[in-house]
């Protein structure tokens, strides 16, 4: 599982509100049955928008937020089928971690 890879989520309890994981996971890290993942959400779900911490990226034709506080680990078996590599986007996904961790 390549880093900066979106995924459809594979868990019916949780699809609906978050429909995208977003693999943030170094890929020399392959090692565990889990990622470390951040999810990508409809803008409509978040309030107000920190546009460094939450870009505005776009996956299956749709503009997704990365909602990037709410980083966290989930099994492999919730990360379902391949949807998009961006990888392009590698310097906003970083940035945004970057601000959660230092606020910088």
């Amino acid at each position: 599982m390549s880093q900066f890879v979106v995924y459809a989520n594979a868990d019916a309890a949780s699809r609906r509100s978050i429909p995208y994981w977003l693999n943030v996971q170094s890929d020399l890290i392959e090692a565990t049955d889990s990622r470390v993942v951040i999810p990508l959400v409809a803008s409509a779900q978040v309030g107000s928008v920190i546009k460094r911490l939450m870009p505005e990226l776009e996956v299956a034709g749709k503009r997704m937020v990365l909602d990037t506080a709410q980083i966290t680990n989930v099994p492999l078996q919730m990360l379902g089928k391949q949807v998009v590599d961006l990888s392009h986007e590698r310097f906003a996904i970083v940035a945004a971690i970057d601000l959660l961790l230092s606020g910088a």
